[in-house]
């Protein structure tokens, strides 16, 4: 009974001494920032017919790897803009109108912007592109 208590014990002691070195750790945590194109984003898209213009009106806010990055976020915004942009002009109405289009779309627009990036400062910088407000209108 004696030499089970003592396995017992000894069980107990290793595997808390393995938990304590595992929480022990420090997690490193990244630092994302946020920069926002200013002002909202308002362009055209094309209509399900040549007689038919919709437009889109977006903000948009970028998930920026580091607060480093922030200087260079704000160099580039114009570039950044008329990327998205453009994006949004060379979309279809039925992408533009639903919400796995509007996915789609900022999929796109964050490849693009990260394209971007990497050519002017070396780095992708940008982690995600977030909608804040989106709001379409076809007549």
């Amino acid at each position: 009974m004696m030499k089970k208590t003592k396995w017992l014990l000894a069980s107990l002691l290793t595997l808390l001494s393995f938990h304590s070195v595992v929480y022990g750790q420090e997690v490193v945590r990244k630092s994302y920032a946020y920069f926002s194109l200013e002002p909202a984003i308002v362009t055209n898209f094309l209509g399900s017919s040549a007689r038919k213009l919709g437009f889109v009106s977006v903000s948009i806010e970028l998930m920026l790897e580091g607060p480093n990055f922030l200087e260079a976020a704000e160099h580039h915004s114009p570039l950044m803009r008329a990327a998205t942009i453009e994006v949004f002009g060379s979309q279809p109405a039925e992408k533009v109108k639903s919400l796995t289009g509007r996915e789609d779309i900022r999929r796109i627009c964050l490849e693009k912007l990260q394209e971007l990036m990497i050519k002017e400062t070396g780095s992708e910088m940008i982690k995600d592109v977030i909608f804040t407000r989106y709001i379409y209108h076809q007549s």
